[in-house]
């Protein structure tokens, strides 16, 4: 972690935390109100919030996934082969990157597109020492194409990135404002837990990120903080210790 500040210090600190952060966003969360594809109001909403980020003096880097254009398991669920199927989902990851891209360039950041899979005609391929200089020059990154290799999601390819980029901390944005015993929108009576531990996160099967990703941030000391991206400023408050959140981190 980049600060050696508790928890309750970071919460009474007006600055940011962390110093280089990954946001990790699903594709349904750009769809906003519709039931397919890519809500244009929601895209830019989200990122004049990573813009705000950015003004923050934070480095910043995304992996977004493809669930919004084509969901692999879903494809593999109807009999496609699982490869091809998450392949499929891939190139859905690599259009909502571009989306985003455009989004964040109108919104006044610089970014770079990293594809996983090679696309030389629109996007950089993915080097991780280039990758890194990005930021440091104060580009906004964004990963596509997940890992590049089928049976992995993209949270997994959130978790490799973020550990790989060296960042202090990975953010899940989601429809919820953190990490509840069960669905809220199913169980009124769901509690939201402010901390958790990587063993607590699997030990309990709380779905909040695939078992892979939970243990690639617990072997490299990366805590991931659960927000909603729905809340207009939660990132940047989250990113200041401020509003809801859960922090899962080892003897959190």
């Amino acid at each position: 972690m980049a600060s050696g500040k508790t928890v309750a210090e970071a919460k009474d600190s007006a600055a940011p935390v962390y110093r280089r952060v990954l946001l990790k966003l699903s594709g349904e969360a750009l769809m906003g109100d519709r039931d397919y594809g890519l809500d244009p109001v929601t895209v830019e909403r989200i990122a004049t919030e990573i813009r705000t980020v950015c003004c923050l003096g934070v480095e910043i880097c995304v992996v977004i996934g493809g669930g919004n254009i084509f969901r692999g398991m879903s494809g593999a669920a109807t009999g496609m082969e699982r490869a091809t199927a998450d392949y499929m989902g891939m190139l859905a990851t690599v259009m909502n990157a571009l989306a985003m891209q455009n989004a964040l360039e109108r919104a006044g950041a610089a970014t770079r597109v990293l594809s996983a899979i090679p696309m030389q005609s629109i996007c950089e391929p993915y080097i991780r020492r280039r990758a890194v200089r990005h930021m440091e020059k104060g580009r906004v990154v964004i990963f596509a194409a997940g890992t590049g290799n089928p049976f992995f999601t993209t949270d997994t390819a959130a978790a490799l990135r973020a550990s790989e980029m060296g960042c202090d901390a990975l953010f899940k944005a989601t429809k919820v404002d953190g990490v509840y015993t069960a669905d809220p929108f199913k169980d009124p009576n769901a509690q939201r837990y402010e901390t958790l531990s990587y063993l607590e996160v699997l030990s309990k099967d709380l779905k909040v990120m695939d078992a892979a990703a939970i243990s690639l941030a617990r072997e490299n000391d990366i805590p991931i903080l659960v927000f909603s991206i729905l809340d207009s400023g939660a990132f940047a408050n989250v990113i200041q210790r401020k509003g809801k959140y859960t922090i899962i981190a080892e003897g959190a």
